[in-house]
């Protein structure tokens, strides 16, 4: 059962918790906030702490050794980075970055595996989590293989505005073509056509989401799997 205390959290994990796993790390837990382009985890360094992503929105990054990137991973209030120390790994190949600033609950990995060694049950519950970042990330491989780059845009839009409060949100076209994996005026061309469409709004950049079931639409099944994964793994809303 949840603890009591855990309603004074936004992010989900923490508030799915049991109150005695939660009761392990929340002395641990610090308030921190996330500015643009902080980093949360640095390729091959051992993890200095987890983030459970209270606002805001963070990549998972992954790059070549000739300096191509893409986004694998998204994570905002309903996940955390630094999952590595969960698989009782202390660092990855890849980067996680803050795209969209925000707030987050910080401890540190010391702490952090402390309580995973203490408890039966914290282990287990979040690795249901990082099972979850995985479906994300092999749907990700299958939109980017298979959907158009409007498809593709809109299931990330759609990502987004689950992370955000009030529909809209401020991101360049040169950064969405990174976390794309595509040229910048790909991006360009397929926000203009979104918002010909009257699926959302662009401008300077700033996108505003004005038809959510259209975009749904045109991600044509990209969108949905991870997101009721999630729910089933663990659980509804503790709203």
């Amino acid at each position: 059962m949840a603890s009591e205390s855990s309603s004074r959290f936004r992010n989900e994990l923490l508030r799915r918790m049991t109150a005695e796993d939660l009761a392990l790390l929340e002395p641990s837990l610090r308030g921190v906030v996330l500015p643009l382009r902080m980093s949360l985890v640095v390729p091959d360094v051992p993890i200095e702490a987890v983030y459970f992503i209270e606002r805001g929105i963070a990549s998972v990054i992954a790059r070549t050794s000739t300096g191509y990137e893409a986004e694998i991973g998204f994570i905002g209030h309903e996940g955390m980075a630094g999952y590595s120390l969960v698989m009782a790994d202390d660092r990855t190949p890849q980067a996680c970055f803050v795209q969209l600033e925000g707030e987050a609950m910080r401890i540190d990995a010391r702490s952090f595996n402390a309580a995973l060694t203490t408890s039966r049950t914290l282990r287990l519950f979040l690795l249901r989590y990082v099972n979850c970042l995985q479906i994300q990330t092999g749907c990700t491989a299958l939109v980017n293989a298979r959907l158009k780059l409007t498809g593709r845009l809109a299931r990330w839009l759609l990502m987004c505005d689950d992370r955000v409060v009030g529909g809209h949100f401020s991101i360049t076209h040169e950064f969405l073509a990174t976390m794309l994996g595509v040229r910048r005026p790909g991006v360009t061309i397929a926000l203009q056509e979104l918002e010909g469409l009257a699926l959302i709004r662009s401008r300077r950049g700033e996108v505003v989401i004005l038809d959510r079931p259209g975009l749904i639409a045109l991600a044509n099944g990209g969108y949905g799997e991870p997101e009721a994964e999630y729910i089933r793994l663990l659980g509804g809303s503790e709203d």
